[in-house]
């Protein structure tokens, strides 16, 4: 199973740039060989076009996503084309739904997606992010190295079954 953590977000706008703090982190975290991890920033096109390959069976999108809750509150989402969970924070409207919706367009499937968001406090310019935001950027590595824990074990036990299938 190959997974994909795609950290996407504005630097230049404080909160924003909170999937990209994620990427960072996990860049320098041991991963299983299957997992990538890419700072995708503001290029969703580029995303779009990775996603559409068909190289992943899961993407774990790592980005700031405005659900009304308190500042630093992480989400799991699980977004698809056509669905929107939430005000997503994005500078250039390639926002994690647009994404999909693109990729899908483009003639590739996405397999499963998950969205891991926080809450942000702030997205005016500027390259820091909040107090509480920069407060969550471990937990939320952690937090997808779970969710690659999850799809592994789920990936294991399914073709576990259908070796045991006469």
């Amino acid at each position: 199973m190959k997974i994909l953590v795609a950290g996407v977000g504005n630097v230049f706008l404080g909160d924003d740039g909170f999937g990209v703090a994620v990427a960072r982190h996990l860049a320098g975290r041991e991963l299983p060989e299957e997992v990538v991890v890419s700072d995708f920033g503001i290029r969703g096109v580029h995303l779009a076009y990775e996603l559409t390959g068909g190289a992943y069976e899961c993407t774990i999108l790592v980005d700031a996503v405005s659900r009304d809750g308190p500042p630093g509150t992480l989400y799991v989402l699980r977004p698809s084309p056509g669905e929107t969970p939430g005000t997503f924070v994005d500078a250039h409207d390639m926002t994690p739904d647009a994404v999909l919706a693109l990729a899908g367009a483009l003639g590739g499937g996405t397999g499963r997606v998950l969205l891991v968001g926080c809450e942000p406090e702030d997205v005016s310019p500027g390259m820091e992010l909040s107090a509480p935001v920069a407060e969550v950027v471990i937990r939320a590595a952690d937090l997808v190295l779970e969710l690659i824990s999850e799809q592994i074990a789920a990936a294991s036990a399914v073709a576990g079954q259908k070796e045991a299938q006469p």
